[in-house]
């Protein structure tokens, strides 16, 4: 599994560096179970400069977290995902 997660990561970066220009601002797009720990985790991942929004589901079992914040480097963007990780419960988009 270590090593899927290891080639993810190379083959987002390639991507990054691709589609992106850095710095530039970046749009991340998190689904987590809808309880406000959670919510507290993944809007802690983003500086006070981050624009965030939150969205919850028809349901309301789910939120969508969004936020758009300027990022520096690929590899910052990376590490973040990374952080995001350790969240119970996250799926990235």
């Amino acid at each position: 599994m270590q090593k899927d997660r290891k080639a993810f990561y190379r083959d987002l970066k390639k991507k990054l560096k691709k589609q992106h220009k850095f710095p530039s601002v970046y749009m991340f797009k998190f689904i987590v179970p809808n309880e406000n720990k959670l919510h507290a985790q993944v809007e802690a991942l983003f500086g006070s400069e981050a624009q965030i929004a939150i969205r919850e589901s028809r349901n309301g079992n789910f939120v969508s977290v969004t936020a758009k914040e300027m990022m520096l480097s690929a590899d910052k963007v990376i590490e973040r995902y990374r952080e995001a990780e350790s969240i119970e419960g996250i799926i990235s988009l």
